[in-house]
């Protein structure tokens, strides 16, 4: 599989752009962003588990139903999140507007915002400069580029990938994927505070599209935690044209789990990529289960590990208190074996056992604290014989989260 330029922009036939509108007081950074296929797609997304759903939320999820979505416009510096009817009207405006400049229905568009909830968008700046966005569209690296910018809000980091693979029993030439994220604080499993866009020009029915979508969703960004707070805006949308001119991939087939198996690599990536880049964050932290009856109960007990903030408090701290560890395993609510789970700190200079058979083994805290001092950590436990396997990935949590998000709206 290889990597080609231009997130979402390497497939064939997508353009993307990103200006500023003004929506974010001050400064220079673009706000506004707009991303689209040249032809009709089919489309799959995810969305908040939060049952407070920002406006871009509700409209989205009805212009989704058809999965023809294929274009999308997205704002930061407001998430357009309980404002009422007049923010459901905002982000049908926004849909209408962009759908009129691509010459397309307002159905085939879907709407992104993140930002301050409870603030009223300020529709007349997007409706002053939609034009200025609908030429700012750009088919290589720097319309993605631009379009990436204008969806940040805290990221230090911009996020983006993308994938080309060869389809078994395909003799169209390669398919592409590309995807772009935000999202670095009010992140926590079952989606994040995220605005996530995939496209690929593979030709995939709706219906498969959205089961690779949920399957890469469900083992990336619903095992991704930073700080325990679901938003009220996430989403993850895939848009797929079909340019690449295979065969429509077949459910079950050798191409679909190829094309599957990429997009949840792409996927994983990304959601690597937001742990690395959560507020205020020193280290990324991995968490790997292995042992447990499912693959699902290892899920919920790497996520528990992951979202501790005492587990992540220890590790700004690098302090090997592994009993931290068992705690969160303990309350994750599935069933597991502490008499027979082990615990180790790993990375890059080699690893420590700190916990054997549920107690305490001898360990060097000296080798322990390098391992916790560098960027990457790995938190190892086996927690029985089961065959479930599943890792998690977080941050620790130092000074600078409080710091970022004592005076985030003011």
């Amino acid at each position: 599989m290889k990597e080609p330029e231009g997130g979402v922009c390497a497939p064939r036939g997508f353009r993307a752009g990103g200006i500023r509108c003004g929506i974010k007081a001050g400064g220079d950074k673009r706000d506004l962003a707009l991303i689209c296929s040249d032809t009709p797609c089919v489309s799959a997304a995810v969305f908040t588990a939060n049952r407070v759903q920002a406006a871009n939320i509700l409209v989205s999820r009805e212009h989704g139903k058809a999965g023809k979505i294929r274009a999308v416009i997205a704002n930061s510096g407001n998430a357009n999140a309980c404002t009422g009817q007049t923010g459901i009207a905002a982000a049908r405006r926004m849909a209408s507007m962009a759908a009129e400049c691509l010459g397309i229905s307002a159905g085939e568009t879907a709407v992104a915002s993140t930002g301050v909830i409870g603030v009223p968008l300020p529709i007349e700046r997007i409706e002053a400069a939609v034009d200025r966005l609908a030429a700012s569209l750009d088919r290589g690296a720097a319309g993605h580029d631009a379009a990436l910018e204008a969806i940040m809000t805290t990221d230090t980091r911009k996020k983006a990938a993308a994938a080309e693979l060869a389809l078994p029993g395909s003799a169209a030439g390669p398919v592409r994927i590309g995807a772009m994220v935000k999202g670095s604080g009010m992140i926590h499993p079952n989606m994040a505070t995220m605005i996530g866009v995939i496209t690929t020009d593979a030709a995939i029915g709706a219906a498969e599209l959205d089961r690779a979508l949920r399957r890469a969703v469900n083992r990336s960004f619903n095992r991704l935690t930073v700080d325990g707070d679901t938003s009220t805006n996430d989403m993850v949308l895939a848009m797929a044209n079909g340019a690449a001119g295979n065969p429509l991939i077949a459910p079950g087939g050798a191409a679909y789990e190829a094309f599957a198996g990429a997009l949840e690599a792409l996927c994983v990536k990304l959601a690597r990529a937001m742990a690395r880049d959560g507020e205020g964050a020193a280290r990324l932290i991995t968490v790997t289960v292995r042992g447990a009856a499912s693959e699902e109960d290892a899920a919920v007990l790497a996520r528990s590990v992951a979202g501790s903030s005492l587990v992540k408090a220890a590790c700004f701290g690098a302090d090997a208190n592994w009993g931290r560890v068992l705690c969160a395993l303990g309350y994750a609510g599935v069933p597991f074996e502490p008499e027979r789970t082990s615990v180790r700190f790993a990375g890059a200079s080699g690893n420590v056992e700190v916990c054997r058979d549920g107690c305490s083994v001898p360990f060097s805290e000296e080798d322990a604290k390098q391992i916790l001092l560098e960027e990457e950590v790995e938190i190892r436990a086996v927690v029985g014989g089961g065959p479930g396997e599943a890792s998690a990935w977080g941050c620790d949590l130092s000074y600078d989260y409080v710091k970022i998000n004592g005076d985030y709206r003011s």
